[in-house]
């Protein structure tokens, strides 16, 4: 695991083994950030990263300019492992909290540029992370939603569905603020 692009290009991530994680793949994160470089740019954007895991992600947009990183996930071993991460790195944008992401979103009333979310591929409440970020409207005006998730499973019937990456047996699927919710 690596970061892709930034000022920390090229630096390894080592989290230990024991952290309850399926990390999104160096090809799959190179192939997103491909996609995001054509669409947003990185510079002072707010970031919302649900499942944050090791943090990869986070640091991947911390590390391409993001103002601020919002990194949320429930186990405290992840969260300590990304704010120690952070912390060596100089990444100050990047803030984590330990919670359930569905509570933390009930909660939750900032918008963001993007929200990326990786959560279990077992977990049966996927399809739930649009609905919830759309009627919350935690989406800036031409905000992006991405969710991760098996490629076997469609998320195309939310109204904001734009389209769905696939990635050997990873997909992203990419939501945005549609004018009618504007």
């Amino acid at each position: 695991m690596r970061i892709i692009g930034g000022k920390l290009k090229g630096l390894r991530l080592n989290p230990p083994k024991n952290l309850p994680v399926r990390p999104t793949t160096d090809m799959a994160k190179e192939a997103l950030f491909n996609i995001l470089l054509n669409q947003i740019e990185f510079e002072d954007i707010t970031v919302l990263d649900l499942f944050s895991g090791t943090g990869n992600i986070s640091m991947e947009f911390a590390s391409r300019g993001a103002a601020q990183v919002t990194s949320v996930d429930r186990s405290q071993q992840c969260v300590f492992y990304l704010k120690d991460t952070t912390r060596q790195h100089g990444l100050t944008q990047v803030q984590t909290f330990k919670a359930d992401v569905f509570k933390y979103l009930d909660m939750e009333t900032e918008q963001y540029d993007l929200i990326f979310a990786d959560p279990p591929y077992d977990l049966n409440k996927i399809p739930e992370i649009p609905k919830i970020v759309f009627a919350k409207n935690l989406l800036k005006p031409d905000g992006l939603l991405i969710v991760e998730h098996q490629s076997m499973q469609n998320l195309s019937n939310h109204p904001a569905f734009v389209e769905q990456r696939k990635y050997g047996h990873s997909s992203f699927s990419f939501f945005r603020v549609t004018e009618a919710e504007n």
